[in-house]
């Protein structure tokens, strides 16, 4: 429960960092960033196995086999956050590519987070 509050923290303090710097992100505010981290973690819990199920099918399983599974985890976050900008009012990306590049960077953040907290 401590380590999921704790990822919610941190993906929201990426959502502000990439909000200033990606100029096709917008985030109202910190409460705003909170309330999407919430919605992308809980849309990531409930849809990302499902996503990245229908990816590797889709790719026939390529990535999973080359030992670069990670990109169709990456994809099927960008699909969530995706979802996520539909579902906020106070959270826009303007396109996929976005999309993509905050998926990366939660992705990073996340995993760095994890080697140095758990």
């Amino acid at each position: 429960m401590i380590q999921w509050l704790i990822h919610i923290l941190i993906d929201a303090i990426v959502l502000l960092i990439a909000a200033k710097f990606l100029s096709k992100v917008h985030l109202s505010g910190f409460k705003s960033a909170i309330i999407v981290a919430l919605i992308i973690g809980v849309l990531s819990f409930l849809l990302s196995w499902l996503l990245t199920a229908i990816l590797n099918i889709a790719t026939l399983g390529i990535f999973y086999f080359l030992g670069i599974g990670f990109v169709t985890r990456v994809i099927a976050y960008a699909l969530i956050i995706e979802i996520a900008d539909k579902l906020s009012s106070d959270f826009k990306t303007d396109g996929f590519w976005p999309s993509l590049w905050l998926a990366v960077l939660i992705a990073i953040i996340g995993g760095i987070v994890d080697a140095i907290l758990f």
